[in-house]
């Protein structure tokens, strides 16, 4: 099954699930709150072609911080 990404619209935590029907909105885990939605994710490719797994937060997640797995710029810990 898929791994989503999605945000809670009450508190802003950003999170991941995986579910069945992708159609399914879970609920925060934070808060608690159903208000949630689904986050458009990005694909991950390795920056040096080789499938290696150069995973710089300049290349992965759109933007320096890692993906919501990660809490660094490296997302080479968590894929």
């Amino acid at each position: 099954m898929p791994i989503y990404e999605y945000q809670c619209n009450r508190c802003d935590k950003e999170f991941e699930d995986i579910v069945s029907n992708a159609q399914d909105l879970p609920s925060c885990p934070s808060c608690g709150s159903a208000d949630t939605r689904k986050l458009m994710s990005c694909a991950c490719r390795s920056r040096n072609g080789d499938g290696g797994g150069d995973y710089s937060g300049a290349s992965y997640g759109g933007g320096g911080g890692g993906c919501a797995g990660c809490s660094g710029g490296s997302c080479a810990s968590c894929h």
